[in-house]
């Protein structure tokens, strides 16, 4: 009896997180493609033609709007000297982008794919847990993905070979004039997937709200873009762009992805000059 209650159960779940899955397709795929090129798709490549385009969509338009805010709008505001990328370095960020974008939306979908086999210990509505519950498996969950980030990305730049064949395609940006919004994906499909997967692995430790993992993901592409801009934007104790782009200066700070907090504990943190009341 307890075997036929487990399979049910787990059929049960199968059927509700595919459901949340299909209406996620139905919602991007049906409003920009004719249904006769992703209908017919079978349900995991439906998934990832959605995070692929959901991907397009929000590097696009989060990079061009954060280069038109900065390098227009408020040029004379943020911007020093000759730190504008020129338009050739913006364009070979999105073409390296371009080329790793298909690997890196296979990352959500194998997590999708994960969440409905049961794999994971995703949970699908919050009322299953509750509020309180719920806010502190969020915490835990970002703490888990800061963790295994700042750790994935110090040996990308510790492990030489690493380095040389996966991460040192990203630091070829290691000027503000070379660095962009555009940058913040503009990297080998290994080392997006190193840096990346952390999201992915914390949801098989951390009992997770399963669209909030969905937004959280991306939601790092976002703030990939804002990370690049080389803009200090005073946000302590979150990693903006005045942090990070010590990290590409001088290769040796800074490896953390939302906070600082990972730099500070480990002894990597390195604050802005605009920032001299921190502590370090």
């Amino acid at each position: 009896m307890k075997i036929i209650k487990k399979l049910l159960s787990e059929n049960i779940m199968f059927f509700l997180f595919k459901n949340e899955t299909d209406f996620y397709n139905q919602i991007l795929l049906g409003s920009l493609l004719p249904e006769n090129i992703w209908r017919s798709l079978p349900h995991v490549c439906r998934t990832w033609l959605r995070n692929y385009v959901a991907g397009v969509l929000i590097y696009s338009i989060t990079g061009f709007l954060w280069c038109f805010y900065i390098y227009h709008l408020k040029r004379d505001v943020y911007i020093r000297g000759g730190a504008i990328p020129s338009m050739k370095t913006i364009v070979l960020h999105i073409k390296v982008t371009m080329r790793s974008l298909p690997w890196f939306a296979a990352l959500p979908t194998f997590s999708e794919y994960a969440v409905e086999r049961g794999w994971t210990k995703c949970f699908s509505r919050i009322s299953e847990v509750g509020w309180f519950a719920y806010l502190v498996y969020i915490m835990a969950y970002i703490a888990v993905v800061e963790f295994l980030t700042y750790w994935a990305h110090r040996k990308l730049h510790d492990i030489k070979p690493l380095y040389k064949y996966l991460h040192a395609q990203h630091h070829s940006y290691n000027k503000q004039h070379k660095i962009s919004p555009f940058a913040g994906l503009a990297l080998h499909p290994l080392d997006g997937i190193a840096q990346g997967g952390p999201h992915e692995i914390a949801i098989f430790l951390v009992p997770t709200h399963f669209t909030t993992h969905l937004t959280v993901v991306f939601l790092g592409a976002i703030w990939s873009a804002n990370i690049h801009d080389c803009i200090d934007e005073k946000m302590w104790p979150l990693m903006g762009g005045g942090y990070h782009v010590i990290h590409h200066l001088s290769n040796r700070h800074n490896y953390g992805l939302y906070t600082i907090w990972m730099d500070w504990m480990f002894g990597t943190l390195s604050h802005p000059v605009s920032n001299p009341t921190k502590p370090n």
